[in-house]
């Protein structure tokens, strides 16, 4: 990537003082490499690149620095005529008499760092696990150049299944790592994020279709993967050439041979060698469901991988330096007897290092599954318990339950909503996985009948009860699919469509009163029930003291008239003199009397109060007045 360094300080440098080195030395700080300390530092526009790393390296707190270099996959696509005749491969590794042993296991990973995978593909799709877009930063795996998908099968293929190509894993699962942009090409820094983050998401052997092997970078990222109990295998190259790098410990690295085990010349050599595979296939799985050949050490290299996995599965608790000391003591030697800087430990034998690593031989009985609910013929609606049973001689690893309207769990028992699809006969179907890759499957056939209405009811207001004023009216509805929508209708023209909601019942007629509640689900079902109130008033009296006016000086036996209407009608009126109940009015014209002289002299405030039939009262204006 133009502008831009891969560096790492040492150990007592912290992130923050990184950044504060990297802004000192004119650049900027941009991110780390997943776990493996390295960071990603930006150079300024039109910067002296080779003058800034020789910067960086020349400092004492810095361990290495490398440009962040974009490397092409190395495929080679040839344009030979007998090309279709490399069809041995894997005869030629002799995968199958290590597969008399040994066919692999659902439990290993084998993460394939390329160009995605097509998902889709009828020989990849049973066997791909969730993998992450390192260049997008998103879940997005899919091939966008078609050279991770032909690797992916080269490693892990879907075998013995009378269709497509084979490959050395049988049952390994693959998890697609997109490391590369649209044209293939990949960046050290992606490349050793997706290897981190592989390691992370428990894959045990990861392919990297690229040369590699000469990055500190990507170097530190495979020691993280290997510290997690991984093997890494890389592709030498295809630029014919030898390269004078040390050996990288924590990769495997692969040349290329042809069927007749000499060296391809366009495989690089050197010291970084540590076996050699067959470079050129016949047939491996395509972007779009098809299958063609292909060529390059891109394709030695997932052999490899593949074989890798068999070990890991023969093996589970097999440390890499355990697979990788198989696969160099298996290697067929070519050239130079022992290791070579051709063909390093020799031509990959997936029988040799099968047997070196012994251990677990093919478990090929798949499990045991059946539905315990519901029971075959049963007629379902609403939401259901789904429930399976699955067991293995050995262990299940995983189980799957496929509903009808494209609805999966992956758990033995989960709850399915019959209302999402149509009534009519429905198949079920169970899946059981154990470690070695077997499937046992079962189905149940039954009938979904969702003719069941809702349930609905009033909850408050309670039936036959008064009520006055603002009203809070509330629902409940349930019903055996999920409830899509309720009204409430209210007097006076009023509704809402909440299960809870205000009435103003000053706005209805008084006297008794009828609500309507409606609860419709998913199905299109509806229900429908009333509850009967009586509304009373709420509207207070109109009081006013007409007589004394205020002002007066009065004596003796006072008399208090006063104006009091209703809509309804005025039960009675109360005097209070200086705030003292001092006079009761049942009847119009609701005047009352008070002695004065029952008071202490002085001033005095009088007031009226007048109530209505439903409890409603108001008061009237204080009148000031001198008592004597």
């Amino acid at each position: 990537m133009p502008g831009r360094l891969l560096v790492r300080f040492a150990d007592s440098v912290s992130d923050v003082q990184a950044s504060a080195i990297a802004v000192a030395m004119g650049g900027k700080k941009q991110s780390k490499v997943g776990a493996t300390g390295v960071h990603i530092v930006d150079l300024p526009a039109q910067a002296n690149e080779a003058a800034y790393l020789h910067a960086f390296r020349n400092r004492p707190d810095v361990e290495f620095a490398e440009f962040d270099l974009i490397l092409p996959h190395a495929a080679t696509v040839p344009n030979d005529p007998y090309y279709p005749t490399y069809q041995l491969h894997l005869p030629q590794i002799q995968a199958p008499q290590a597969w008399d042993i040994q066919t692999g296991s659902a439990s290993v990973v084998i993460a394939i760092l390329d160009t995605g995978v097509d998902a889709t593909h009828p020989d990849l799709a049973a066997k791909i696990t969730p993998g992450w877009n390192i260049y997008n930063n998103n879940g997005d795996t899919a091939d966008v150049y078609g050279h991770g998908t032909a690797v992916a099968g080269t490693a892990a293929a879907i075998s013995n299944n009378g269709a497509g190509v084979a490959a050395p894993c049988w049952r390994c699962l693959i998890m697609p790592v997109r490391i590369s942009d649209a044209s293939g090409s990949a960046t050290l820094s992606n490349i050793a994020t997706g290897l981190t983050w592989a390691a992370d998401h428990g894959a045990r052997v990861a392919n990297i279709s690229y040369q590699v092997s000469e990055s500190s970078t990507v170097k530190t990222a495979a020691q993280y993967f290997w510290n997690k109990g991984g093997v890494v295998a890389s592709s030498a190259g295809n630029a014919a050439t030898f390269i004078t790098a040390a050996d990288n410990p924590y990769i495997v690295t692969v040349g290329a041979v042809d069927s007749s085990g000499a060296l391809y010349s366009w495989s690089n050599t050197g010291n970084i060698i540590d076996l050699v595979a067959p470079g050129c296939l016949s047939a491996s799985t395509d972007r779009g469901g098809g299958y063609g050949g292909h060529c390059g050490t891109s394709f030695s290299s997932p052999l490899v991988a593949g074989v890798a996995g068999l070990l890991f599965s023969a093996r589970p608790g097999a440390l890499p330096a355990d697979i990788v000391s198989w696969l160099r003591g298996g290697a067929a030697d070519l050239g130079t007897a022992g290791w070579d800087t051709t063909f390093g430990a020799g031509l990959l034998n997936a029988y040799a290092a099968v047997k070196l690593a012994g251990g677990q031989t093919g478990d090929t009985t798949p499990p045991a599954v059946n539905f315990t609910s519901p029971a075959p013929g049963a007629t379902l609606s609403g939401t259901v318990t789904v429930s399976i049973n699955a067991t293995d001689a050995v262990g299940v690893a995983s189980t799957l339950i496929a509903l009808p309207g494209g609805q999966t769990c992956a758990t033995v028992s989960c709850a399915w909503n019959t209302s999402t699809i149509a009534n009519g006969s429905y198949t079920l179907t169970a899946t059981a996985r154990d470690a070695a890759g077997n499937q046992g499957t079962a189905s149940v056939t039954v009938s979904v009948s969702n003719n069941t209405p809702p349930a609905v009811a009033f909850i408050t207001p309670g039936a036959g009860t008064q009520v006055k004023g603002t009203v809070t009216v509330s629902i409940s509805a349930t019903g055996k699919q999920p409830i899509s929508s309720v009204k409430i209708n209210l007097p006076g023209g009023q509704s809402c469509s909440t299960t809870s909601c205000l009435w103003n019942s000053a706005t209805s007629p008084l006297g008794p009163q009828t609500l309507t509640a409606t609860a419709t689900d998913t199905a299109g079902l509806q229900s429908s029930v009333n509850l009967t109130v009586t509304v009373v008033d709420s509207t207070p009296p109109v009081v006013a003291l007409t007589s004394p006016l205020a002002g007066s000086s009065v004596t003796g036996n006072v008399t208090v008239t006063a104006s009091a209407t209703d809509n309804v009608g005025v039960t009675k009126v109360e005097l209070y003199v200086r705030g003292t109940l001092a006079a009761t009015s049942t009847a119009a014209p609701w005047t009352t009397k008070f002695n004065a002289r029952k008071f202490s002299a002085g001033a005095a405030s009088l007031q009226l109060k007048a109530y209505d039939a439903a409890g409603n009262s108001a008061v009237s204006a204080l009148v000031g007045v001198t008592l004597r």
